[in-house]
C-alpha cells in the first residue's frame, strides 16, 4: 500500500512538475510587441540559421535540442561555422528547412505541422512578415512569433535579445553570464576612449568589399559603422547615409581620403564562385586572405587614399555584423584605429574566451587580416 501511495504521488509531483516547465510567459521582444509563450519552449523554428550563434551560446550542450526547423542560410553565408556545428551536432543535416520571409518562399502549413512553441524571427523580416500576411496566419495556427535582432542595431539589441532568447528556454542565469561577459569586454573599450584624447582617424568600412563588382556597399551610423564610431574613429559614410546600409560612389570615397580601410568578408564560394570577397572566419587561409585584400586596393575607389598608402587596410568577418559576438570585432576595430592606446588589448584571447566559456564549438583562428600583417 505505501508503495501505491509513493507511487501515486511520485506521478502526481511528475505532472506537476511538467506543467511548472511549460507555463506561459509574457515578454516584450525586440519589435516592442507582448507576446505569451509557453517556456521553457520546446520547439523552436529559427527563422534565419544564423540565430544559432545565439542559441549555441545558452545552450552549449546540444544547441538544436529544441530546434524543429530552421531558414536555410548558414551553410551559405557561413560554411566554416556550419561545418563545425555539423561535425559535432550531425543531427542538424536533418533539419527541416525553410524559405525566407522576405522571398516569400516561407511554407505556413509546413511550420504548423512542426507545430512548433515559438518561431524566432529576425527584426528586418517583420515589415516582410505583416506584408504577406504571414503573422496573422501563424498567430491563427496558435504560433507566436518573437523578434531579435542582432544586424538593424546590434549594439543597443544583442543584449536584449539574448535576455530574451534566455525567457524563452529557461536559461536566464546563462544569458545573465553572457550580458555581463560582453559588458565587461565592451568596457575594456569604452572606458579608455571614455578618459583619453583621442585623434580620430578617418574610416571607411567596405562593406562585403569584392563581393559584387559595384563598389562600395558600406554602413552609415548603425552595425560596423557605429562599431568604428565606438573604437575610436569616424565613420566617412555617418553623415552621408541616413539608414544603416548603403551605397557610397569611388569619388566619396577618394574626396574623404580614409585613414584607415574595414573590409568586411567571408568564404561566399556558395553565393559568388570564386569571388574577389575577402575570405575571413573560422580556419581560413590567411595567405589567400591577404592576397585577396591587397587585390582590392586596386580598385578605383582606393586611388590614392592614405589607407592604401600607409598598409592601414584590413578585412574582418563579415558575420560580426549579424550575431552577438559585435564585442570582439570592437576589440579589433580598437586595436587598428587606436594601436598606442590598445597596445595590451588582445582581441583573439576574447575570442577564445568566448569559445571556452560559452560556445559548443572549438575556437579556430582566422577572423581577420591586414596588409601591414607579416
Amino acid at each position: 500500500m505505501l508503495a501505491r501511495l509513493l507511487a501515486l504521488t511520485t506521478t502526481l509531483c511528475a505532472v506537476q512538475f511538467s506543467a511548472a516547465l511549460a507555463d506561459p510567459i509574457t515578454l516584450t521582444d525586440i519589435a516592442g510587441r507582448e507576446v505569451t509563450v509557453e517556456a521553457p519552449a520546446k520547439r523552436i523554428i529559427l527563422g534565419e540559421g544564423r540565430q544559432i550563434y545565439l542559441l549555441g551560446a545558452l545552450e552549449r550542450e546540444d544547441p538544436f535540442a529544441r530546434v524543429v526547423g530552421w531558414r536555410e542560410d548558414l551553410h551559405q553565408a557561413d560554411p566554416d561555422t556550419y561545418a563545425a556545428y555539423a561535425a559535432k551536432f550531425p543531427q542538424l543535416k536533418d533539419l527541416p528547412t525553410f524559405g525566407g520571409f522576405k522571398d516569400g518562399t516561407f511554407d505556413v502549413e509546413q511550420a504548423a505541422a512542426l507545430k512548433p512553441d515559438v518561431m524566432l524571427m529576425n527584426l528586418e523580416s517583420k515589415a516582410a512578415t505583416e506584408d504577406a500576411g504571414y503573422d496573422k496566419k501563424l498567430a491563427a495556427l496558435g504560433i507566436p512569433i518573437v523578434y531579435v535582432d542582432f544586424r538593424e542595431d546590434p549594439v543597443a539589441h544583442s543584449v536584449k535579445s539574448m535576455e530574451i532568447m534566455g525567457k524563452l528556454v529557461g536559461k536566464e542565469d546563462r544569458a545573465k553570464e553572457y550580458v555581463d561577459f560582453v559588458d565587461q569586454q565592451m568596457k575594456r573599450v569604452t572606458d579608455v576612449i571614455a578618459k583619453s584624447d583621442i585623434k580620430r582617424p578617418l574610416v571607411f568600412v567596405d562593406r562585403a568589399g569584392g563581393y559584387s563588382d559595384d563598389c562600395c556597399m558600406t554602413f552609415g551610423n548603425g552595425n560596423f559603422g557605429e562599431y568604428v564610431e565606438i573604437a575610436g574613429g569616424t565613420n566617412i559614410a555617418k553623415d552621408i547615409l541616413p539608414t544603416t546600409f548603403g551605397t557610397l560612389n569611388p569619388e566619396q570615397i577618394i574626396a574623404a581620403n580614409p585613414d584607415q580601410v574595414i573590409v568586411t568578408g567571408g568564404q561566399w564560394e556558395a553565393y559568388v564562385p570564386g569571388g574577389a570577397w575577402v575570405g575571413v572566419g573560422p580556419g581560413s587561409d590567411m595567405k589567400a586572405a591577404h592576397d585577396k585584400l591587397e587585390a582590392l586596393t586596386k580598385r578605383t575607389a582606393m586611388t590614392g587614399i592614405k589607407a592604401v598608402d600607409t598598409g592601414n587596410f584590413h578585412a574582418i568577418w563579415h558575420q560580426f555584423y549579424d550575431n552577438p559576438y559585435y564585442f570582439v570585432a570592437v576589440q579589433q576595430l580598437a586595436k587598428w584605429l587606436q594601436p598606442e592606446l590598445f597596445a595590451d588589448l588582445d582581441p583573439e584571447a576574447t575570442l577564445k574566451e568566448l569559445h571556452t566559456r560559452f560556445l559548443p564549438v572549438d575556437y579556430q583562428p582566422g577572423y581577420w587580416v591586414s596588409l601591414n600583417d607579416k
